[in-house]
């Protein structure tokens, strides 16, 4: 949810957002008034209390001859308290529905609009360039023996695949050459749980408009992450945060699932899409004056990782329509992929200010200009990709020769027994 004194004090601020990100300004004044009806509920039951305790003293100290008439009124009062507290109730759940409905405020500058609204903000390598006719990344797995989609489909159905060989020890190459660096970066390495609750799932923002995205077990009232995002974001729910040595950073290796609802048709070749891959996620739980400048340190983890592995790329700034829930402002890094003549997102990574830590109760108490204690106040959090199964497209396509074969990009061989060229296989 969004800070509520921020609704109440500065609605127009709030509906700006809202129609940047192409939503209703009418989900505003709904979530005001909603909220206004809550605390007259909540107002309303506390002075009905308020006047059955003081009722409650009368009739104990009454004459006997009295008591029988105060003891009726009692009970009209208790009924008139149970009544108050029911909507006290009703108010409450109205008032949820209509601030979930309210999305996290977007950060001034992030360009208003829908997904093709976006904003380059640099571009990095030369597009590459070959003197023979390129393969596409499946076509050399293939010949690589890196990648079997015939089998994964077999097994699963569409959108799997299995990674076999050259291809399965790539990914873990980027998965280990990533965690390397988030560990020398001072993030804490982690396998969180891949199952989740109802309430996280929620609070991270995935059960709004990505609802349809996600894995559920009914019968256990668990769901399947998407993203280690959720776990991570989880981690400290219901915690008081101890910041005063900076922010807290972990780096989350997991199996990701995804039901990839409405892409029928799209990227049904290869591994662009797919219901199940691995990523390593950054997650940080900062303070929220610190959260921009978190978000540049994160982005720049991730250019670095693709300078290295020799891709050509370019950062954008996401419009606020395309942002998701949780996300204040979002930098996509997308990589060039030759065969589709067009860049393809590799990474995310998103400042989500409070917005989920007040959903999952994440505070931490700032220190005090005068030495005393001071209020808690929820944190900030941010995320963004280090790795992922994605990647391997981007790099096999780039570095592709014409027999077939790939050139390893150097920062990866001393992960795979210094190997330099993966060679088609017989």
């Amino acid at each position: 949810m969004i800070d509520l004194a921020l609704l109440r004090d500065n609605p127009d601020l709030v509906k700006r957002s809202q129609e940047a990100r192409g939503e209703s300004p009418d989900t505003v004044d709904a979530a005001v008034a909603a909220d206004h009806a809550r605390r007259a509920a909540i107002t309303t039951f506390e002075e009905l209390r308020a006047a059955q305790n003081a009722h409650g003293k009368r009739v104990a100290q009454a004459p006997k001859e009295e008591k029988a008439a105060l003891v009726a009124e009692a009970k009209e009062l208790s009924a008139r308290v149970k009544s108050a507290q029911q909507a006290v109730t009703d108010a409450e759940e109205a008032a949820s529905e209509a601030l979930a409905r309210i999305e996290n405020i977007v950060i001034e500058g992030v360009p208003a609009g829908g997904e093709d609204a976006f904003v380059t903000l640099r571009t990095h390598g030369e597009i590459p360039r070959f003197d023979f006719a390129p393969r596409d990344h499946l076509a050399l797995a293939e010949k690589l023996g890196a990648i079997d989609m015939e089998r994964g489909a077999k097994v699963s159905g569409a959108r799997f695949t299995f990674l076999t060989g050259i291809g399965a020890r790539l990914e873990m190459a980027l998965m280990n050459l990533g965690m390397e660096r988030a560990l020398a970066a001072g993030f804490v390495p982690m396998i969180p749980p891949t199952l989740v609750r109802s309430e996280v799932m929620r609070g991270t923002g995935f059960l709004g408009q990505h609802a349809d995205e996600v894995y559920r077990l009914d019968d256990d009232d668990l769901y399947l992450v998407g993203t280690s995002e959720v776990p991570l974001a989880g981690y400290h729910m219901d915690e008081i945060l101890d910041l005063s040595a900076g922010a807290k950073r972990y780096a989350g290796w997991s199996t990701c699932y995804r039901r990839e609802a409405g892409s029928h048709g799209k990227d049904t070749r290869g591994i662009i899409r797919l219901h199940q891959f691995n990523k390593l996620e950054m997650f940080v739980f900062t303070t929220p004056e610190d959260a921009e400048a978190e978000h540049l340190r994160l982005v720049e983890m991730q250019e670095a990782m693709l300078r290295d592995l020799g891709l050509s790329y370019r950062v954008i700034d996401v419009a606020a329509g395309d942002l998701g829930s949780s996300a204040a402002r979002k930098y996509d890094i997308e990589a060039w992929v030759p065969t589709q003549d067009a860049y393809r997102e590799l990474t995310s990574t998103s400042n989500c200010t409070t917005y989920q830590a007040r959903r999952l109760n994440v505070r931490h108490r700032p220190a005090a200009a005068d030495g005393a204690a001071a209020k808690t106040t929820p944190v900030a959090t941010l995320n963004g990709t280090l790795a992922t199964t994605r990647w391997i497209v981007a790099i096999l396509e780039t570095h592709q020769r014409e027999d077939g074969s790939v050139v390893i990009p150097e920062v990866l061989r001393p992960y795979l027994g210094g190997l330099e060229v993966a060679e088609p296989i017989a």
